[in-house]
């Protein structure tokens, strides 16, 4: 008889396959986990989430294929999840992403703006459509490739691109023209 308390059996990884691609990867992870809506806060938590999965999936995982797509794949689930429960805030930050510190202030000030208003354009576009557009645009993949990894119709992830190009851009011309010292419009 089994004893329903205990979790199944996880197959043994390799370490040092696992912390590989763990120290390897975690930028990715991370940059991609807030492309996809992640707020700065929830970054680190919802990183682990992923990491937590490949370590569960890593045995299945077939190493003649490139490991981002499926890092991706597991980001965007991990990400969808994430927006799905109550505990996603919609709070400002000031980003909390590395600046060079050879740069002048001003210049940091500048760049962390940017980096700011294109994350809030990305959150305004629809998290499927966000997917397609940060994986041709941000990341240079090509949508057959995209598709594949996706799941979806090459015409589907064509038009998704296409829609989230328009919602990008409308949402980061709106947010550029928005008053500073007011809400978000």
């Amino acid at each position: 008889m089994t004893d329903r308390t205990t979790s199944p059996q996880i197959p043994k990884v390799e370490e040092r396959e696992f912390r590989q691609i763990f120290e390897q990867e975690l930028s990715y992870v991370w940059h991609t986990l807030r492309r996809l809506g992640v707020r700065g806060d929830d970054v680190r938590d919802q990183s682990q989430e992923v990491f937590v999965i490949v370590h569960r999936l890593l045995p299945e995982f077939d190493r003649t294929r490139p490991i981002r797509p499926w890092l991706f794949g597991i980001a965007f689930r991990v990400a969808s999840a994430y927006r799905d429960k109550a505990r996603y805030r919609v709070t400002e930050e000031l980003g909390d992403d590395l600046t060079d510190d050879a740069q002048p202030a001003d210049e940091q000030i500048a760049d962390a703006e940017k980096r700011r208003l294109v994350l809030r354009a990305l959150e305004r576009v629809d998290l499927a459509r966000r997917a397609v557009f940060v994986l041709a645009d941000i990341e240079g993949r090509a949508i057959p490739e995209i598709a594949t990894e996706l799941g979806i119709p090459l015409n589907t992830a064509y038009s998704r691109l296409r829609l989230a190009r328009a919602e990008f851009a409308e949402a980061a011309r709106r947010l550029a023209n928005a008053p500073r010292h007011g809400g978000a419009p």
